[in-house]
């Protein structure tokens, strides 16, 4: 095998991509600046116990793994930023009113997580931590409907579900995991005769309720046919409640219900949402409420928030146009050095022509040049 090449799913990214990923990464996070999020780099590289404590065993699955040469302890790569950022919240911030975060950087898989993905995602997030109410669930909604404006993203869609649902009709059945997986794979594939088959043995409440969860996604009449459906379990009534007021607080959003998503990580505690646009075969957007994140760092504090993959984001969206710049000649006189430099320093881009090389400006469009008049340096269109 040659040496230059890449492990499956694993990529170089070329100069108009990487172009474009770092654009809309600087766009994301001014967005968040913009809400108030501060930025946070939490490390790639943690001890394993922390990194997956209380995340769950799919995270457990998607983590690299590899021993310590200075400890000889278990360290992982990291697969998601959130239980991260949770610890960041609960150890080294330690406030005791609301911290908005934000981050932006790469995490690894050992598996891509959906058909052509890549296994080196570059992940943005924006968390709220210490806000209980459904305002925290708005803004961190709002928030993520801005970074997609921001990124011109066509016609994103909302679809909204709550984890509560699936939990509470399952609250007093003991499940095994492995048959536990298997009831949120065929809620999740919208499988009826799979889930009766996982469910026979249910009490009837609880069998009736989750065969239920199937039928109900599409619009805001979902609500309605869930309240008539569920009546008899109180329990269900303000995750539904919840949803209904958020859905009501997103003007001019296109919104739908799926009541039977699991899809994401096992976190999730509450309301929880996924953004699709018509560009893109999967969701460009996952976030949701997750309170008991960092109840294993020792502090549980109530959390929202959503993550995104920067490249996955480049997919949806339209090429952007190239960068003006000003075709500068090579030379060493100190005019020249000196308008160049005046130029830089106004913030404009300046690419000088290696001698013989006049033709190979690839990333920018220069639609100027530096020409020398009558022994001063002056701009010219091309």
């Amino acid at each position: 095998m040659s040496a230059w090449v890449l492990p499956d799913y694993i990529a170089d990214v070329l100069p108009s991509e990487a172009r474009h990923i770092e654009e809309l990464r600087r766009g994301l996070l001014d967005m968040a600046r913009c809400y108030g999020y501060e930025l946070v780099m939490p490390p790639l590289l943690e001890h394993l116990e922390s990194l997956l404590t209380g995340t769950g065993e799919a995270l457990d699955l998607q983590t690299f793994k590899l021993v310590d040469q200075l400890s000889g302890r278990m360290m992982g790569l990291r697969a998601d930023t959130t239980p991260q950022v949770a610890r960041i919240d609960a150890h080294l911030l330690n406030r005791q009113g609301v911290a908005r975060l934000c981050y932006c950087g790469p995490v690894l898989h050992t598996r891509p997580d959906k058909p052509h993905a890549t296994r080196e995602p570059l992940q943005f997030g924006a968390e709220i931590y210490g806000h209980s109410g459904l305002e925290a669930d708005l803004e961190a909604l709002q928030l993520a409907l801005d970074c997609l404006q921001a990124a011109n993203v066509p016609a994103p869609l909302v679809d909204m579900a709550d984890a509560r649902i699936v939990k509470a009709l399952l609250a007093d059945v003991p499940v095994a995991a492995p048959q536990l997986s298997q009831i949120h794979a065929a809620l999740a594939a919208k499988d009826a005769s799979g889930l009766a088959s996982q469910t026979r043995e249910f009490p009837k409440n609880s069998r009736e309720g989750l065969l239920a969860l199937i039928d109900l996604y599409g619009d805001e009449k979902v609500l309605v046919e869930a309240e008539k459906l569920l009546k008899s379990l109180p329990m269900l009534h303000s995750p539904l409640s919840d949803l209904k007021w958020l859905a009501s607080r997103l003007p001019g959003a296109k919104i739908s219900f799926d009541l039977a998503d699991l899809r994401g990580y096992a976190y999730y505690s509450g309301t929880r949402f996924a953004i699709y646009t018509p560009n893109a075969s999967d969701a460009l957007v996952r976030g949701g409420r997750y309170d008991e994140v960092g109840a294993v760092f020792g502090r549980n504090r109530p959390a929202v928030g959503f993550s995104l993959d920067v490249k996955a984001l480049v997919g949806a969206v339209a090429p952007r146009r190239l960068h003006t710049a000003i075709r500068a000649p090579w030379g060493e006189s100190a005019g020249l050095r000196a308008a160049i430099a005046r130029l830089r320093a106004q913030g404009e881009t300046v690419v000088c022509v290696l001698p013989g090389h006049e033709n190979e400006v690839d990333e920018f469009h220069c639609d100027r040049e530096l020409l020398e008049q009558g022994g001063h340096w002056v701009i010219q269109p091309i």
